[in-house]
């Protein structure tokens, strides 16, 4: 006997679905930062090991835009629910430029540790910097899929895909969205509090 099934029915287990890849796929990112920390840690064991490195100021502002953009999708979310698309798009354009606030810090960050006599690559490098340089840039590639799905989620929501019932795009954009968030406060403190 063949069950139908309803609308309602079926965008909740299209959403679970989505959800649970969205999940899976945080999981093997949380993997990629975990080896990278734990060889951050094998390392400081090495005789050129800097252990008087401080990150420089613009990580801290980073983290901040970071957390704000956090916040702005947060306040996308709950407009979208409530029907009011026009402070939707403000705030999902508030998370881009606070997305591209983020970036801007991390790479002046990266001129501030040049700035500061260390390099990441050459023959003046050093293993703590480099660390720092590889592991910031692996979370900026992972962040461009966050950008790429932002984007996705303005241009969607232009077109009036989203609304008070459908918001599946907008949740999984956030998700990931938090989980860079997640991670890079996750970094930012174990660089600051792990020398």
């Amino acid at each position: 006997m063949e069950t139908k099934m309803t609308l309602e029915e079926y965008n909740a287990r299209k959403s679970r679905t989505y959800k649970m890849l969205m999940i899976f796929g945080m999981i093997s990112i949380i993997m990629i930062f975990a080896g990278l920390t734990s060889a951050y840690v094998v390392s400081k064991s090495r005789p050129d090991w800097l252990n008087e490195f401080q990150l420089p100021n613009a990580f801290l502002w980073s983290t901040l835009a970071m957390l704000s953009s956090s916040v702005t999708f947060i306040f996308a979310q709950r407009n979208i629910k409530k029907g009011n698309h026009k402070n939707t798009s403000i705030m999902l354009w508030a998370t881009f430029v606070l997305g591209c606030l983020f970036v801007f810090f991390q790479f002046k960050g990266f001129g501030q540790v040049i700035e500061n006599g260390y390099f990441f690559t050459g023959s003046q490098s050093n293993v703590t910097t480099s660390f720092l340089y590889i592991v910031v840039l692996v979370h900026l590639a992972h962040l461009f899929g966050g950008f790429i799905s932002l984007i996705v989620v303005i241009y969607n929501h232009y077109k009036q895909k989203y609304n008070a019932v459908q918001t599946l795009g907008i949740e999984l954009s956030a998700m990931y969205w938090h989980f860079m968030d997640f991670i890079w406060v996750y970094l930012f403190l174990f660089f600051y509090f792990f020398k």
